[in-house]
């Protein structure tokens, strides 16, 4: 029996979108569904409710981890949305700083912050949750150096430069954690 596919365009948009992650739901066993049919002597109820199977405690681990996911998105989310991807230049400097300042470094570190609380009993995925929260604070390491490289008059590039770097480093470390938990994700049964 197929599990739900959810869970690959849940990672999918996660790590496509630099890292925002979409709701992820939960698990939870098919509701009863009945059909009662009547004839003139008596009636019979047929039950047409497919029970999901109940879920192990690697799944459950799992799952669990998705949703403890699903509440670090809104950080996430108002950072990478308030930033996008804008050239810097002096002309923006000024509005870019703010926009670091005010809610792009404040909403990544806290979603960096909210990651490193999360703590999977599995140790395999634990492993994997390393490189997801290694990959997003490379990010806020060039999110921090960016900001650094505007606070000033005139835009320092090497700084910019070196915030580039942090961003791409983040970014190959988060395709990792991508293939890695897709993987992770298939040897529990779930179909992509």
């Amino acid at each position: 029996m197929k599990k739900r596919s959810w869970v690959l365009s849940i990672i999918m948009s996660f790590v496509l979108l630099g890292g925002v992650f979409a709701p992820a739901g939960s698990y939870a066993a098919a509701a009863e569904d009945t059909t009662t049919t009547y004839s003139e002597d008596n009636y019979t109820e047929v039950d047409t409710s497919e029970q999901e199977p109940i879920p192990s405690a690697e799944e459950e681990d799992f799952l669990n981890y998705l949703d403890a996911l699903d509440r670090t998105t809104v950080y996430e989310k108002k950072a990478l949305d308030s930033i996008g991807s804008t050239y810097v230049t002096s002309a923006n400097r000024k509005s870019i700083f703010l926009k670091l300042n005010n809610t792009a470094v404040p909403n990544y570190t806290k979603y960096v912050s909210m990651l490193k609380q999360i703590k999977p009993e599995n140790a395999e995925l634990q492993k994997i949750h390393n490189k997801l929260i290694k990959g997003s604070y490379a990010q806020l390491e060039g999110y921090l150096l960016f900001k650094k490289s505007v606070s000033k008059t005139k835009v320092n590039s090497t700084l910019l430069k070196q915030g580039n770097a942090k961003i791409d480093t983040g970014i190959k470390i988060l395709e990792q954690y991508k293939k890695e938990i897709q993987a992770y994700a298939e040897e529990l049964g779930y179909d992509f």
